[in-house]
């Protein structure tokens, strides 16, 4: 392919194409949109990567927006949702070591998708995806999903989280049960743990909402944002509440998270989708 715009692409041969598959479902806006395509154009001209021990407009901007427009409190930016996901996962285990006498074990559902890299790959309740890279790391538990009772069975006294996708994408677009969500999330109070959202392919927009947990009357302690938000250009974003942001400096980090052309792209996508809802 050499050329997108909107919902459609042209090959080197000049054929066009109408593109159902939008990069694996990135390209919130369409290819090659104006309003990203103008936020990019300035940005590379302003100012393209500086060391993450100094805060940028950009990063500011859209960390802002996403508080704004969210029910969490801090915002870390990374470079991918298998990336978030990891994050989300360390900050799970950091908040269970802090709070939970050295918890560290996650619950995950079956027919899930968190990413591909090795720790991701055993929390994606997948043989498919687990079998080719055995052994896998320890400490996710796959259960059944749009299942409570298999959730509260496998909880134990070495649980920190329980992370979840709102819609079950890669296992067939799976929706839940409308109080499923809302079961786990009063079982997480109940326990003490963390109630995790892998909402990379539900995020920005994607189910009528601007987030799908919107939907279910519920809150995340962490949600894991990717794909849509930058229409495109590389970009994964951790939001959490102020009660499971326990991370301190040195912790966590990466050299391109927050990275400022894809902070300027990610902002003028969700700009454009939360003023053109």
């Amino acid at each position: 392919m050499v050329k997108g715009q909107g919902a459609r692409v042209w090959d080197e041969d000049g054929r066009e194409y109408l593109d159902f598959v939008a990069g694996w479902a990135v390209n919130s806006l369409g290819h090659c949109h104006p309003a990203v395509a103008e936020a990019v154009t300035e940005q590379v001209h302003t100012l393209i990567q500086t060391s993450n021990q100094f805060y940028t407009i950009p990063q500011l901007r859209l960390a802002e927006l996403l508080v704004q427009n969210s029910c969490l409190d801090k915002v870390f930016l990374c470079n991918s949702g298998a990336e978030a996901n990891e994050g989300a996962v360390k900050l799970a285990r950091r908040y269970g070591k802090l709070k939970l006498n050295g918890a560290y074990e996650v619950i995950t559902a079956m027919d899930s998708f968190h990413g591909r890299t090795l720790a991701m790959t055993a929390a994606t309740g997948q043989p498919k995806f687990q079998q080719p890279y055995l052994p896998l790391p320890l400490g996710f538990i796959n259960v059944k999903y749009n299942n409570i009772e298999a959730i509260k069975a496998a909880t134990t006294n070495q649980t920190c989280a329980v992370m979840l996708e709102p819609v079950e994408a890669e296992g067939g677009v799976i929706i839940p049960d409308d109080k499923y969500l809302a079961a786990v999330r009063a079982w997480c109070n109940q326990k003490g743990i963390l109630f995790i959202l892998d909402e990379i392919q539900t995020g920005v927009g994607r189910t009528g909402t601007l987030f799908a947990y919107e939907q279910y009357d519920i809150e995340p302690d962490i949600m894991t944002l990717a794909k849509g938000l930058g229409s495109g250009v590389p970009i994964g974003a951790i939001l959490t509440k102020d009660r499971a942001s326990v991370f301190v400096p040195g912790d966590h980090g990466s050299t391109f998270g927050g990275n400022v052309l894809a902070c300027a792209a990610s902002y003028a996508t969700l700009r454009f989708i939360i003023d053109n809802d």
